[in-house]
Parts: structure tokens; C-alpha cells; sequence
């Protein structure tokens, strides 16, 4: 006896991208989605330059390294711009609604909700257990009170920022492809694999860009299950949520993205040899909780 993953909630998730499952639409549409993306994100950065006016130089530079709240704001909302992108394509080349992209509401949010709390109980019961530290001492970033009153606009904006993502690449690409290939092969692995190469950054994570670039290929894989046994993006939204808000607002690196983080780690993206040691206890987090997530959408 074989096992077999329960994917039936996955038809209905696919079945609006059905009628215009035409492979030569779905390669315009990513066309579209790119010329789309450039245009409103070129939109976006160019108003705000204009908008501070001489500081423009500067503030590109600090945009760049996203170490100040305000940076890190104008970086993750700017995400938005990737949303509004595929909602053009999907309405103009498509001919279907947006909202689709997400799967039906009866399914997103519970499931949302489901897996949110999973990831928080999961988060506190891995704050009790040793070790309490990332191979040395964290640094203080933000002042705790300014940390909290950020923190509402802060979750807001990391939600933008994965939302954009997962419906890009676990929406409009698994959509599409499920909607013509019956293969997870081609539905589950190929958006996971354009997801790995936007990840992929010689310059910032060196020696270690092909582990990293791994990682976010095995974190699309695990998305794309945790879509297709919900019929929904709320799963692979929350746990995407949560895994960001531990990097990005908890514990971040002190030179990738660390303007909104309490804490700082004690080692940085160009060091080989610490990275090396912390990403297997990454696979194993993201393991255990893709496990966590399974486990709450289970019917």
C-alpha cells in the first residue's frame, strides 16, 4: 500500500485557471506580470524619491541594506506592486478574478487562522527549550518600547510582503500549471524552483548562496503541499508570516534587513562558516513547521 497525499481540496483551488489553461497564456502572462511588476515598482520608488527630494541619494543607499524601520517599510510594502501585478494579468489575460488567486474564503481564512496559532505555539514552545542562542550573544537593536509601537504597522508589513509572494508563486504559477499539467513534478517543483532563484544572491550570502537558494526551494515544495491540502493560500501565508516575523522582527542579521529586529544575530549573511553551522537547524525549523501546519489544517 502506497501513501498518497489528500490533494482533493487542490481541484477546487485550481479549477478558475481551467478555462484559460492554454500554455501559451500562461507564458504571456508571466510576460505581462514582469513588464507589469517593473512598471509599478519603478512607479512606486521614483515617487517617494521625488517625494524627499535631495535625500533621494541617500536614501537609496539605506533602502539597499533595509537598516532602518523606515526603509524596511518602503522595501516590504513595496511588495505590493508584485500583488497588483499578477491581479492585472490574471483580469487582462485571463479573464478571471483576482480573488481567486487566493481560494475560496471559507477555506483561506480558517486555515489562516488554523495554522497562525500552530506557528505561535510552536514559537513559544522553541523560546523555552534550549539553546537560547544562536552560537553567541544577541545584540540589542531596537529599544523594546519602540520595537512594541512599531509592531502592529511592522506585522502589516510582513504581511504584504509574504501575501505578494505566495500569490505569485503559490497562486498564479501553481494555479496555472495544475490547471494544465496533472504532475505535482510540474505544479509543486517549478514554482518552487523560480521561487529558489529569486533567492539566490552570490553577493550577500556568498559561499553559501546555493544552501540558502536550497532552502527556499524546499520551503516552496512544502508551501505548495500545504496549498494543495487546504485548497487555499492560508496555510503557506502563515507559516511564510510567522517564519518572516522570527527573521525579520525577532532575530535579524546585521547586514540583510535589519531596520525593524529587536535583536541582531551574533554572525552575518557573508559568514561562511556560521551560516553553514545555523542553516540545518533552519531546514529542521522548517520542517517541523510545515509538520505543525499539516497537523492544524487536517480534517
Amino acid at each position: 500500500m502506497t501513501w498518497r497525499p489528500d490533494y482533493s481540496a487542490h481541484a477546487a483551488f485550481v479549477a478558475p485557471a481551467r478555462p484559460s489553461s492554454a500554455l501559451w497564456r500562461f507564458l504571456l502572462g508571466l510576460f505581462v506580470a514582469v513588464i507589469a511588476y517593473v512598471a509599478l515598482n519603478e512607479f512606486y520608488f521614483q515617487t517617494i524619491y521625488a517625494f524627499v527630494g535631495p535625500a533621494a541619494t541617500s536614501l537609496h543607499g539605506t533602502l539597499l541594506q533595509g537598516a532602518t524601520p523606515q526603509a524596511m517599510y518602503l522595501l516590504l510594502f513595496s511588495f505590493a506592486t508584485m500583488a497588483m501585478a499578477v491581479g492585472v494579468t490574471v483580469r487582462v489575460v485571463h479573464r478571471r478574478n483576482a480573488r481567486s488567486l487566493l481560494g475560496a474564503p471559507e477555506r483561506l481564512w480558517p486555515s489562516f487562522r488554523a495554522v497562525s496559532l500552530a506557528m505561535l505555539a510552536l514559537g513559544a514552545v522553541l523560546l523555552i527549550l534550549p539553546p537560547w542562542d544562536m552560537g553567541g550573544d544577541l545584540t540589542p537593536n531596537l529599544p523594546l518600547g519602540r520595537w512594541l509601537l512599531l509592531l502592529p504597522l511592522s506585522l502589516l508589513a510582513v504581511l504584504v510582503q509574504v501575501s505578494a509572494e505566495e500569490i505569485v508563486f503559490r497562486g498564479y504559477v501553481q494555479q496555472q500549471l495544475a490547471a494544465r499539467f496533472n504532475s505535482p513534478l510540474v505544479w509543486m517543483v517549478l514554482p518552487s524552483t523560480l521561487f529558489a532563484l529569486g533567492h539566490y544572491l552570490p553577493a550577500e550570502a556568498g559561499e553559501n548562496a546555493l544552501m540558502v537558494a536550497l532552502w527556499a526551494g524546499v520551503f516552496g515544495i512544502l508551501m505548495a503541499d500545504l496549498t494543495a491540502r487546504s485548497g487555499s493560500l492560508g496555510p503557506a501565508i502563515a507559516v511564510h508570516l510567522w517564519n518572516n516575523v522570527s527573521a525579520i522582527l525577532i532575530v535579524s542579521l546585521p547586514d540583510d534587513l535589519s531596520g525593524l529586529a529587536l535583536y541582531l544575530a551574533p554572525f552575518s549573511m557573508d559568514d561562511a562558516a556560521a551560516m553553514r553551522t545555523w542553516l540545518p537547524v533552519d531546514f529542521a525549523l522548517m520542517i517541523v513547521s510545515w509538520l505543525a501546519a499539516r497537523l492544524a489544517i487536517r480534517r
